[in-house]
């Protein structure tokens, strides 16, 4: 296709090839007042895609919380969210997916994903100290999600290992529901001096506009559009719109644009994600107001004769989009040679609204900025939604239908070598956790990460969250649980929780019962957030995320929560620390074993409520262990959640090799003491000299406080007076299960 031809006018069966509705190409027709020609129109279609548009979902996340004292931007504003974390510095977070690309090339979808959320942050000026990653997938024993899991985790670890920053913390679950579409959520944190920070804008008469970083390439390409339709067997096909990272580059590019903005020469930036350089040229030119005009031919490419279309729609990594003040040109490009970075005028800005973009000499497209983007003409749209069935008969559950079992240890040997509960150490052994010298848990086990604040006494507490499979139980409540849960994890790390990112893995939104899904859960994230006070700051929508043949995966919605620590002293770990140290439970303990582990994989009942929750109750346990924390009353924390008390207990037992003694609740089902997922409690161990004023602060918050029993010497798992087995025999299950299955 020539420039010439590429300025052909459209149909609307183009449209549709595009991924574009009747409907949509009927409005771009009214926008420009004529038929668009086919650059216009692919700028249209990945700008209106739901990847870049939100067009289905934007209705509802406008409803989220988005206010706080410690907010410094509102979510949708910046690339990242901005959290003030005292000191005089900022925390800037953010978690994106990057799921279709690692279904079909896991190794360099899931690398590029950790590529493109660090450029998120560095783009505002904050520079990245820490990586967390959420990752689901199918049945890990057979061929295909060992080929997925290995290749995404090998590009999670080669891309941040060389890029130099350390993965802290993370997740992995597995469920049929993703044999064929895996989910691959990643995070990133950075710090920045208040008021340091840059913003994605443009403005100013004749200001020149650059591109910087790699050269452009024909790899990724409507990348966004492909991000917004279904996995189907054709799906292979679409391996261009997967694009390829070089961490290496992008360390360059790192302290380049660091380094640019402290010299005070640029009006405003924007990494190049998703649509490249159409997205970074209209969200930039809308934000301020303000248009560009473009010269396609002066783009540094990796291949002759690309077209107007081919590099306008590009996603090639590492590279930037950059105003700059008129004037400091020379400044600007002095730096990005010193980096030995391409570093081209590409344009400049106009005050007419609309880009423009040549390519040698001739018209290939004008569009309005305005009308591309979110917030603008972008269309939004309600989305109908109605109750499965599913849902109902899940209400029809009854734990009587469920006979208590006889053989304790046998369950807890199977749940301890389930590869949802057993040990990751498989997959965080390829992370780098040191580099910088930043990750205070690497060697002391917590329900959060721990990042060092330098130069200050404060730290940060990082955590990623979901369990899918409640949210497909019940999504408001199960959306609910993933708030608390991150908020309880920080809790029991010894920090006070912030603010939250997220990223909403859902199937399609045309259907019914999956936006149903998606509202549920933004009403259920909603509730949560408002009570922990922890305001969204922005994430991610990925739909989509289904195949023909096997339907939507466990709806997903990520929580990445931002937590700190005012005094590094209140740091608390998970870990069993002396013999003869009082166990407790904090919070309600219900004959409950809906969704857990237990009764999916061992009773093989896949359809049963969420567990019990109270967010009430969650609220005030939590906020009676801060408490005690910061009371120094506490010996260790660990949050009862995935594989119920059992797994919380041996998780605290054997990085110390300490066994325990406890007793069940009396009235209580022993499988529903052990192995339930009632949310809301916390496991905390108390010297004995504490016991009276720990007993008497939990009387005060009015939390329900149980004394489960005492930790041992002996490396023995004892409850009710009878053993489930040595530690030893636990650990080598625990801790090899995965590896031993991803070998074959």
């Amino acid at each position: 296709m020539s420039a010439t031809a590429s300025t052909q006018l459209t149909t609307v069966e183009t449209a549709k090839k595009l991924g574009l509705l009747p409907e949509e190409y009927d409005k771009i027709k009214e926008i420009l007042g004529r038929t668009s020609n086919f650059t216009e129109l692919s700028i249209f279609s990945v700008m209106w895609s739901e990847h870049c548009s939100y067009k289905n979902s934007i209705t509802w996340l406008k409803t989220l919380p988005k206010k706080g004292s410690r907010l410094l931007v509102e979510a949708g504003e910046e690339n990242a969210g901005l959290v003030d974390i005292g000191n005089g510095l900022a925390c800037a977070f953010k978690i994106e997916s990057h799921n279709h690309p690692s279904a079909l090339e896991p190794y360099q979808g899931a690398a590029t994903g950790v590529g493109g959320i660090n450029r998120d942050i560095f783009t505002m000026g904050a520079r990245p100290i820490a990586q967390l990653n959420s990752l689901r997938f199918g049945n890990p024993t057979t061929e295909r999600n060992q080929w997925l899991l290995k290749g995404v985790v090998k590009g999670i670890g080669d891309y941040g290992n060389a890029f130099g920053i350390p993965t802290v913390a993370g997740e992995v679950f597995f469920d049929d529901c993703f044999n064929v579409n895996p989910l691959v959520n990643a995070m990133s944190v950075g710090i920045v001096k208040t008021g340091e920070t840059i913003s994605a804008t443009s403005y100013g008469v004749g200001n020149p506009v650059y591109i910087v970083g790699s050269s452009t390439g024909k790899d990724g390409i409507h990348g966004a559009t492909f991000a917004s339709a279904n996995l189907t067997e054709d799906s292979a096909k679409d391996l261009p719109a997967v694009q390829v990272g070089d961490p290496f580059q992008e360390k360059l590019l790192l302290e380049a644009t660091l380094e640019v903005i402290k010299s005070g020469a640029v009006v405003g930036m924007q990494d190049m994600g998703a649509a490249g350089i159409t997205c970074s040229t209209s969200e930039m030119s809308a934000k301020g107001e303000h248009g560009m005009v473009i010269w396609l031919d002066k783009v540094p490419t990796r291949q002759a004769n690309m077209q107007p279309f081919e590099i306008l729609l590009s996603e090639s990594q590492e590279r930037m989009l950059i105003v700059v003040k008129k004037g400091q040109e020379a400044v600007v490009e002095a730096i990005f040679d010193k980096w030995d970075l391409n570093c081209a005028v590409i344009g400049e800005v106009t005050d007419t609204k609309r880009l423009v973009y040549y390519m040698n000499g001739e018209l290939v497209a004008d569009v309005p900025a305005h009308d591309l983007v979110l917030g603008g003409g972008a269309p939004v749209y309600k989305r109908e939604y109605k109750e499965p069935a599913y849902y109902a008969e899940s209400k029809k559950f009854n734990i009587k239908s469920i006979p208590e079992p006889k053989n304790l240890r046998e369950i807890a040997l199977f749940l301890a070598a389930h590869p949802n509960l057993c040990s990751k150490r498989f997959v965080y052994e390829q992370y780098d956790s040191m580099v910088g010298t930043v990750n205070m848990t690497t060697n002391r086990p917590s329900d959060a990460a721990i990042v060092n604040i330098k130069g200050t006494d404060s730290a940060l507490a990082l955590t990623v969250d979901c369990n899918s499979r409640y949210v497909n139980a019940d999504p408001e409540i199960g959306c609910a649980i993933a708030v608390s849960e991150a908020a309880r994890n920080i809790v029991c790390s010894g920090g006070i929780p912030l603010a939250v990112t997220n990223c909403l893995n859902f199937g399609n939104p045309y259907n019914p019962e999956v936006y149903w899904q998606f509202v549920g859960a933004i009403k259920g994230m909603s509730a949560a957030c408002l009570k922990f006070e922890t305001p969204v700051t922005g994430g991610n929508v990925s739909f989509y995320n289904q195949s023909s043949y096997e339907g939507p995966v466990f709806p997903t919605p990520t929580i990445g929560m931002l937590g700190l620590l005012d005094d590094k002293a209140t740091q608390t770990t998970l870990d069993f620390k002396q013999a003869g140290d009082l166990i407790f439970v904090i919070g309600q303990q219900e004959d409950d074993i809906s969704s857990s582990e237990y009764l999916y994989s061992w009773h093989k009942v896949k359809n049963s409520p969420a567990p019990y929750f109270s967010l009430n109750y969650e609220h005030d346990a939590q906020d009676a262990v801060t408490s005690a924390i910061y009371k120094n009353l506490v010996q260790s924390a660990h949050d009862c959640s995935d594989g119920g008390l059992f797994m919380t207990l041996l998780e605290s037992a054997l990085p110390n090799n300490l066994g325990f003694e406890v007793m069940t609740t009396p009235g209580l089902r022993k499988d529903a003491f052990l192995f339930g997922e009632g949310q809301g409690r916390i496991v905390i161990t108390v010297k004995p000299e504490n016991l009276v004023p720990f007993f008497t602060m939990m009387l005060m918050k009015s939390v329900t406080t149980f004394r489960a029993g005492v930790v041992t010497a002996k490396p023995e798992m004892v409850v009710d007076g009878k053993s489930l087995g040595t530690l030893a025999e636990y650990k080598e299950l625990y801790e090899n299960t995965l590896g031993n299955i991803m070998k074959g």
